[in-house]
Order: structure tokens, then C-alpha cells, then sequence
């Protein structure tokens, strides 16, 4: 019988706190889609403040604020986006930019360290005078932090780096901020900076920062104005939604201070698995709060069997491949969480290559 759950599969599983359920329960709503509502308001007045732009707009998700974004700069059916080959827009959002917005992905690769190579991306930029055969390059965009290689953070210099290049070729800059405080922790860098060479840029409220539901997108006033019609069109429009506002903002002034914690508590349950037979990763790539790790050849175990393992001791992974699983911290695991953990897959490796060699 498990007596004990520890969730690593993501910081989307966080559960609303106290704090959270009762400004739910107080808040004060109106109807959002006539831009009446006051809670949605203030989050989103917040929200501009704190990324420097001049406007923002609430949505229920990361994946409706990429594609509101894209589709507001790529307003023209047949545009092409460049992306990483390893980021969340292109992999997990449903390939919605080319089946809802006519879109076209060109991908770049990404580095070990989420950035992609200035030169590659310049490169990837179509010709204008090859319009009668190629599409036509409109946007680039970069995530930060870089989920799938590892939470990553991309530096202001490199950013700005990229937005310096799509000015060159009059092309627009969208950031997928989903845990851009995270990044902001870990590098010391106000958010405003971090998204200073950005014309857009979608930042969850969902994961790190640990509100129940929600994104917010941010550009200037025109660039918002523009997604609220296509929020509305993919149905996103949610009238009183200054109850899940309200829970976003305590999570602002609550979460985000602790997000250096969740680093903290990251590396050491990194340094932990390190240290474990038959288990591969490099601690020095752990920058925020997510953790790749592979199970080697000679653990004589899979990964599919040590995450049932540990799902039967009640801790719950995320496997990836045939032999990486990730782990992911969020401010509801604690520093006792991690250590039960590291308990755990010593025991879950140590007790099955005892089984495999028969003792």
C-alpha cells in the first residue's frame, strides 16, 4: 500500500493552495470577453509590468498562447515559422500552427543548451525573390527555459541576438516563456529583459509558478488587440474567468520567490541519481527544475520497469524513450521529497540487479 506520493512528472501538477482556493472564491469577476473583468485586468496589468510590454492577455493555455501569437504574426496563410527541431510548439502542440493557421514549420536544430546556431537560423530564412515556390518567412521563435533539453535557460545576449537578425530581415520574434521565471531565477535577469528583443511571448502560469490554470500572452497594444479576436475564435473566451485570475495572481507574489528552491532541490536530486549505479546524466546541465537522466545498458533493468517500481513506492515519473525518463520539481516537493526519492531508486536498481543475478 502506498502511504506516500511524491509527483515528479511535471510542475503542472502542483494543486491550487489555500491561498489560491479562497481568492478563487472571492474573487471579483465580470464578463472577460467585453473586457469587463477586473480581476482578469489586474492580472494582466501585472503581467505587462512585469515583461515590459505594453499589453497582455489572459488564455486558458501555453498551447492557445503559441498559436494565438504565431497566427497573429503569420496572418497570412502559406507563412513559414522558424523553430527548434526539439521545441514544444513543434513537438507537442498538436501541429495546430499548419492545421489550424497554414503555417509551415522550418525547424533549426537545437543545441545541447536549447539555443540554436545564429548562422542556421539565418540561413533557414527564405529569399524573397523565391516567393513564387517557397514560403514566405515571417517569425522566428525561441522557447525559454528549453524544456526537452533539460530546462535550459537562453541568455538576454543571445536573445537579443535573434531579434537583431529578424529586424535585419524584417521578420517578428515570439518567445515561449512557459517557465521564463524560471529562467529569470536562475540567471539573475529581470523577465523584461529576458523578453526585451521579443515582439511576443506566451508565459504559463500553470507550471513553475504553480496557478491551478492559465497562460498569459504579452506584446504591444496593437499585437493584443489582434489576439483577443483569435482567443475568441478558438474559444477561448470564458466570461468570468477572473476566478482562475485570481488564483494566478497569489501565485505570482507566492510561487515565483520560490523557484530558486526548486533549483536547489533539482541539483540535489540530481547529484543524488548521479551517484547511482546504472543510471547516466550530466548534473552540470541542470539549470532550473527539470532533470533528464538515462538508465544504462548494464543496470539490467529498463526504464519502463523502474518507473513501475517506483510508481509502486509512490513516486511518480515521466518516461521519455526506451531509456530516458525525466523528473520535473515544483514548490509542493520538499527537500525530504527528494531524499525519499533517492531512496527509492537505490532501492528499485540495487534490488533488481540482486534479482538478476539470482540472490
Amino acid at each position: 500500500m502506498v502511504t506516500r506520493t511524491v509527483d515528479l512528472r511535471s510542475d503542472t501538477v502542483t494543486k491550487p493552495t489555500e491561498a489560491m482556493r479562497a481568492a478563487m472564491a472571492n474573487a471579483e469577476v465580470d464578463d472577460d470577453v467585453l473586457s469587463y473583468d477586473p480581476s482578469a485586468l489586474r492580472l494582466e496589468t501585472e503581467m505587462a509590468k512585469v515583461t515590459g510590454k505594453e499589453a497582455a492577455l489572459f488564455v486558458p493555455s501555453g498551447t492557445m498562447g503559441n498559436l494565438v501569437s504565431v497566427l497573429v504574426h503569420c496572418n497570412i496563410r502559406g507563412s513559414e515559422v522558424i523553430l527548434g527541431n526539439n521545441s514544444h510548439i513543434h513537438i507537442y502542440e498538436n501541429g495546430g500552427i499548419s492545421t489550424i493557421g497554414g503555417v509551415h514549420p522550418r525547424t533549426v536544430k537545437n543545441n545541447d543548451d536549447g539555443t540554436m546556431d545564429i548562422d542556421l537560423i539565418e540561413a533557414a530564412i527564405r529569399d524573397p525573390r523565391g516567393e513564387i515556390v517557397y514560403p514566405t518567412t515571417r517569425l522566428i521563435c525561441l522557447e525559454n527555459t528549453q524544456a526537452n533539453c533539460g530546462g535550459r535557460c537562453l541568455s538576454a545576449e543571445y536573445t537579443d541576438k535573434v531579434g537583431e537578425l529578424a529586424k535585419k530581415h524584417g521578420l517578428k520574434l515570439h518567445i515561449d516563456g512557459a517557465r521564463i521565471f524560471n529562467a529569470s531565477i536562475a540567471l539573475g535577469v529581470p523577465v523584461h529583459r529576458l523578453l526585451q528583443a521579443a515582439d511576443s511571448a506566451s508565459v504559463c502560469l500553470s507550471k513553475g509558478v504553480g496557478a491551478p490554470v492559465g497562460s498569459v500572452i504579452v506584446g504591444s497594444k496593437s499585437f493584443i488587440a489582434k489576439a483577443r479576436i483569435l482567443r475568441k475564435t478558438l474559444g477561448g473566451g470564458m466570461r468570468q474567468v477572473g476566478i482562475l485570475c485570481a488564483a494566478a495572481l497569489v501565485a505570482l507574489h507566492e510561487n515565483v520567490p520560490k523557484l530558486g528552491d526548486d533549483h536547489k532541490k533539482a541539483k540535489m536530486l540530481a547529484e543524488g541519481l548521479n551517484q547511482i549505479k546504472g543510471l547516466r546524466l550530466n548534473v552540470a546541465a541542470v539549470e532550473t527544475n527539470i532533470i533528464f537522466f538515462d538508465v544504462v545498458e548494464g543496470a539490467k533493468i529498463t526504464a519502463e520497469k523502474l518507473c513501475k517500481n517506483l510508481e509502486q513506492h509512490g513516486i511518480l515519473v515521466m518516461q521519455e524513450s526506451l531509456v530516458r525518463i525525466r523528473v520535473v520539481l515544483h514548490h509542493q516537493i520538499s527537500e525530504s521529497d527528494v531524499q525519499y526519492t533517492l531512496s527509492c531508486f537505490k532501492q528499485a536498481l540495487a534490488g533488481r540487479v540482486q534479482e538478476e543475478n539470482g540472490n
